[in-house]
């Protein structure tokens, strides 16, 4: 799986993806939404499973490349995640710190959303992220996602869940 935008370019990730990865998942910083930063183990088990989400979905996580420098700033993709309780398609993002603010994670993650109501049978698609996590839902809301609900769970004290419907997609995308 393969996507571009304007500025950027998503593709698989691989295991030469590690140290690019490594930089952005173990930075207290970028992952402060986060119960904790990545260690190397978590880092590569990260790349595997996406790896193993190629194989059993047809998408999951995809590095994040400038095409400018061809510089791996973040992963956005597609995952198929335990949210509240039910298994349902998820946009994630994650972008370097060092690259934040400029419109990478949107860009992206529109790319995504297209993507999924192009080439997959899902009605909608979903965002989660910790209540705190003000970057994360601005980018949800930015591309047509709304708030859907809010719930208590152990590793986000509070979650909140943003979604967009096939419906609504085809509103925004004439």
């Amino acid at each position: 799986m393969q996507l571009e935008t304007q500025r950027l370019l998503l593709r698989e990730l691989t295991p030469h993806d590690f140290d690019a990865l490594y930089e952005i998942f173990s930075d207290a910083e970028t992952m402060q939404h986060y119960p904790r930063p990545f260690d190397e183990a978590k880092v590569r088990y990260w790349i595997d499973w996406n790896v193993e989400n190629y194989q059993v979905y047809g998408f999951g996580l995809l590095a994040v490349v400038l095409k400018e420098t061809g510089r791996l700033v973040g992963d956005c993709g597609i995952t198929m995640q335990n949210i509240g309780g039910k298994i349902k398609p998820e946009i994630g993002y994650h972008i370097h710190k060092s690259h934040q603010r400029r419109g990478y994670a949107k860009e992206a993650a529109r790319a995504c959303r297209d993507w999924v109501f192009e080439n997959t049978p899902f009605n909608m698609i979903f965002s989660y992220m910790k209540y705190t996590n003000v970057g994360s839902y601005s980018t949800a809301v930015a591309n047509g996602m709304h708030l859907l609900e809010e719930f208590e769970d152990d590793v986000n004290t509070v979650t909140k869940v943003y979604g967009i419907t096939r419906k609504e997609w085809e509103h925004l995308c004439p």
